[in-house]
């Protein structure tokens, strides 16, 4: 089933080019265009760093799983690559959480807010996410390393990169649950709770408004409406991109003197994984089609960024001169060797 593999990992490279891509004209774009620099997208900045992170060095590295039946980066890959997986699952969720506290208070608290919005401070708060979601990871580099495992069944062994030791049940149990809970419930409940108090807010400033309201007041509703929606678009990728990880993970944990090496469960941890995968690719989409000014600023970075300015004045005087300007615009052994992957 070699050619499975080759397949999928054909996949993570398609999907790895084009979140590269979209990630890094994402920040390009924030941090060449001032006008847009605000705290939201200083916030997504960041968001688009970690995804960054994450297809350069870990989308390859779990692609080659489907590839070669054995962990095939060492001891060292064994530890830094769980570790940098990690940072960047807590870098998106703790900043969906900080962006959702952030619309929080511009909507439902405008006053308080004022005080907090300087750069410095946002610059300041992305950082502590980040040494945050380190901290977080260090445990994953201390426990990960290389394991012996048996399949009791065909008395088969393989050896591959496990984020705890093989000693028995408990701690799998107890990693993938602190893990669940850490990286996706609680930072979801708190950004539910900001949610439902914002959704509150807006449907008494919506009431309150006459008929004949002002027409900034009007503007200034619709506009938190739509940063507040475009936040929520975000979480909910999130929300919806890890679940399957997560739940594939604890399965596993939850099963793990029993190594599932049927289709069913090679098929969903493929399409898990997968799916992981490209919430790293879809934040710059969304964004992209939920923002008009977003939009043009991204579609020039995105020109510079495939072409050369030098060659696109050029071709665009060309074209001028014309008279136009046309704007081009084997089964069992892949599910061994990903059976203790990070969720």
């Amino acid at each position: 089933m070699w050619y499975t593999g080759v397949a999928i990992a054909v996949i993570y490279g398609i999907f790895s080019i084009f979140g590269l891509i979209g990630n890094v004209t994402l920040i390009r774009t924030f941090c060449s265009t001032k006008s847009i620099r605000n705290v939201p997208n200083l916030f997504m900045s960041s968001l688009a760093l970690g995804d960054v992170l994450l297809l350069v060095t870990c989308a390859p590295v779990d692609a080659s799983r489907y590839i070669s039946e054995e962990w095939v980066f060492g001891r060292t890959g064994c530890k830094v690559i769980p570790f940098i997986q990690l940072t960047s699952v807590g870098v998106s969720v703790f900043t969906l959480t900080a962006l959702s506290a952030d619309r929080y208070r511009a909507i439902v608290k405008p006053l308080d807010i004022q005080t907090s919005r300087t750069t410095g401070s946002i610059v300041l708060q992305a950082a502590l996410i980040w040494l945050l979601a380190l901290i977080l990871a260090v445990p994953e580099a201390v426990f990960s390393d290389l394991q012996t495992f048996n399949i009791t069944t065909t008395n088969e062994t393989f050896v591959t990169c496990a984020p705890y030791p093989n000693t028995g049940e408990l701690h799998p149990k107890i990693h993938s649950t602190i893990s669940f809970l850490i990286f996706y419930v609680v930072p979801l409940l708190v950004i539910l709770v900001h949610y439902t108090f914002i959704a509150q807010s807006l449907i008494r400033s919506a009431s309150n408004l006459p008929i004949e309201g002002n027409v900034n007041a009007r503007r200034q509703v619709e506009s938190r409406k739509r940063l507040a929606r475009t936040v929520l678009v975000f979480v909910g990728l999130f929300a919806v991109c890890w679940l399957p990880s997560h739940v594939v993970y604890l399965y596993r944990s939850y099963h793990y003197s029993q190594v599932d090496t049927s289709m069913a469960h090679f098929l969903c941890s493929v399409a898990a994984r997968l799916l992981a995968f490209t919430n790293s690719c879809l934040n710059p989409l969304a964004l992209y089609l939920l923002s008009k000014g977003f939009q043009q600023h991204f579609n020039q970075q995105l020109r510079g960024f495939c072409c050369p300015p030098v060659a696109w004045r050029t071709a665009s005087h060309a074209m001028q001169n014309r008279g136009h300007v046309t704007w081009v615009r084997s089964t069992r052994q892949q599910s061994l060797a990903s059976h203790n992957g990070q969720f």
